[in-house]
This record gives C-alpha cells, sequence and structure tokens, in this order.
C-alpha cells in the first residue's frame, strides 16, 4: 500500500484527496495546512471552478499536520502530493526529495525556468521520483486522443488544433495575482503545452503571436514546428467575456479520420458542442463511447493511479514525467520571447 501525504488543502489538495479515494494499492494517510478549521475537517470554505464546494471531511483516520515538515518526516509516508500554490513548490519539493520522499506535484512545475530545472536535477541526483501532476492526458476526451495518435489506429496525424480560453478569474485569491500564476501562457496554456508534447515530442521551434502583459502571456496564438512532423497550432488566453468562462478542445486530422471535441462553461452552463466525434473518409461521422468514471474527480484520480503504480511497479510515470512537464514550460516561456520578438524561437 502506497500512503500518501498532502501538502496543501485548497481546492487542489480537496480535489487529489477525492481523486484518491478510488485508489487500488495506495490511500491518503496524512495531510498538512496550517489552517486549524481544515485540520479538524471543516473544508466548507474550499471552492474552485469546477466541481462542488468542500464539506466537512471526516479526518479521525488521518495524520493532520500544521507543520508540513512534519510529514515530509514521517517514516509512514511514501509519496508526498505537493498541492501548494505554484510559487512555493520549488522549495517544499527540494525539501521532499533530499529527505528522499517519492514526491508528487501539481502542475506547473514551477513559473521559474531555473526552479523548475534544480527540482528536475535534484531529484536526478537523489534518485528520488518526482511526478507532475498534468491532468489534462487523463481526461477521457484527451487520453483517447492520445492513444489514437500513439497506436496510430487512423494513421499518422498529419495537423491539429487546440483551444483553451478563459475569462478574468475570480475564483479564488490565488488566481488573482498575474504574476504569481506565471501569466496565462504557463498557468493555463501550459496544459496544450504539455499535451502537445505528449503527443508529438517537444517542437523544434515555436512561431507565437499574441498579447503580453508584463512580460507574461495573456493570450497566445502558437504555430509548433516539427521539421519531420504534423502541423500543430493552438490558441489560449485569460480575455474570454466573461460568459464564456472556459473552453476547450481539438481538431486533429489523421491520415483516416477526423477527431473532434469542443466543450465549455457557456452562459454558466456547462455546454458539449461537439461530443468526441470521428469523421471518416467514407463520409460518416460518429460520437465515441467514452469508459471510465464520469465523477468530478476521475481525471485527478487517474492520475494519481498512475503515480502509485509507478512507484509500486516501476511503471512508466507516462504523462507525469518530471522532464516532460520541465519541456512544456520551455515551451511557455519560448512562446513569450517569438511574441516579443516576432519571429520564431527554437527549442
Amino acid at each position: 500500500m502506497i500512503r500518501i501525504g498532502i501538502i496543501g488543502i485548497g481546492f487542489m489538495g480537496y480535489t487529489h484527496f477525492e481523486g484518491a479515494s478510488e485508489l487500488v494499492g495506495g490511500k491518503v494517510t496524512a495531510i498538512a495546512t496550517r489552517d486549524p478549521r481544515k485540520l479538524a475537517g471543516d473544508w466548507t470554505g474550499i471552492q474552485g471552478n469546477f466541481g462542488p464546494p468542500g464539506g466537512q471531511v471526516d479526518v479521525s483516520q488521518l495524520k493532520c499536520y500544521s507543520d508540513y515538515k512534519e510529514l515530509i518526516a514521517d517514516p509512514d509516508i511514501d509519496l508526498i502530493d505537493v498541492c501548494l500554490p505554484t510559487d512555493r513548490h520549488c522549495d517544499v519539493v527540494l525539501e521532499c526529495l533530499r529527505a528522499g520522499k517519492p514526491t508528487l506535484v501539481e502542475k506547473p512545475i514551477a513559473v521559474s525556468l531555473d526552479e523548475a530545472e534544480q527540482m528536475v536535477a535534484v531529484a536526478q541526483e537523489q534518485g528520488v521520483p518526482l511526478l507532475v501532476a498534468h491532468v489534462l492526458p487523463y481526461f477521457p476526451e484527451f487520453q483517447f486522443a492520445a492513444e489514437a495518435v500513439h497506436s496510430q489506429r487512423y494513421g499518422r496525424l498529419l495537423a491539429g488544433h487546440f483551444k483553451r480560453v478563459i475569462c478574468p478569474p475570480d475564483w479564488s485569491d490565488d488566481i488573482s495575482d498575474f504574476r504569481k500564476l506565471g501569466g496565462w501562457g504557463i498557468d493555463l496554456h501550459i496544459h496544450d503545452n504539455h499535451f502537445v508534447a505528449h503527443l508529438c515530442g517537444t517542437p523544434d521551434a515555436v512561431f507565437s503571436q499574441g498579447l503580453l502583459q508584463d512580460e507574461l502571456v495573456n493570450h497566445v496564438h502558437t504555430s509548433y514546428v516539427y521539421h519531420d512532423g504534423p502541423t500543430i497550432t493552438s490558441v489560449s488566453g485569460g480575455i474570454a467575456a466573461r460568459g464564456q468562462a472556459f473552453g476547450h478542445g481539438f481538431e486533429l486530422y489523421f491520415e483516416n479520420a477526423t477527431l473532434l471535441f469542443d466543450a465549455g462553461t457557456y452562459g454558466g452552463e456547462w455546454v458539449v458542442n461537439r461530443p468526441l466525434s470521428v469523421l471518416t473518409n467514407d463520409g460518416t461521422m460518429e460520437q465515441v463511447q467514452l469508459e471510465g468514471s464520469d465523477k468530478w474527480y476521475a481525471a485527478f484520480g487517474a492520475e494519481l493511479q498512475m503515480a502509485v503504480n509507478h512507484l509500486a511497479s516501476g511503471s512508466d510515470p507516462g504523462p507525469l514525467s518530471s522532464q516532460l512537464a520541465l519541456d512544456a514550460l520551455r515551451i511557455c516561456y519560448a512562446e513569450a520571447k517569438s511574441i516579443a520578438d516576432s519571429s520564431p524561437v527554437n527549442l
């Protein structure tokens, strides 16, 4: 049994806690938070941009630490799950790694590229697993898309386009500081950079146009340059009207089929504009019947399950790879430079 300790009980800590409820071979056995109400099980103040608000939680079977350093030092913890705000990732993750604790940290790995590179280097030096919780590949539509690309079930991927947009958010104090998040290019759009790199590998270069705020990406249109690969583009940012609180989707063009998906929160309601659909060369269209749980935390449970499996059996960490997370962050910085210089940037 992989025993998990969560550091940070904000919205993501709550989400990971719920996601871990159905793990096979792993369970949460400890939490660390400075909030005495949360230590006592009152999580009613937690609210995010999806899923239900927090409630009353039975913490009687958990070790509850007000000092995260005590959780790190606990010999009965096998995996530390760091769900703190991004600007606190580096210091806490380095403490975990230097204590010899396998660590999963919420995305993005860091805002600072130097900090991210240090985290990956220390993990390698210490020989301690460092995993980064990029959840997008575990959502059923994106999981299906990745499998289709890697298996070439519809032939080679020829081209693709991704969309991820939000209105300026107001649901959390932690997300209101644009600079602390690294801009929407890092906090939001890194999902697309990570997924594109997961599908096709790190691009040779990026050519981006968009809007910068304090030298950080606020909105971006990117072409990912693969000299011997598909034509991939994306649009992402935080400038949508409030009626379009969130929207994401993709168009993937294979040799033998087109794969489409588009959904988001429009006018306060979740709307699936285009369910995951396969359009084939014989002129037909079929909606894909997706497998898996429909619970709001299911994708987070799936990523935690992969982390548990990796520690238990040495299986491939897949999309949780810290090197992949670092590459995604490097793409973010290349995009910002490309916008500023109005020219392609090599990676």
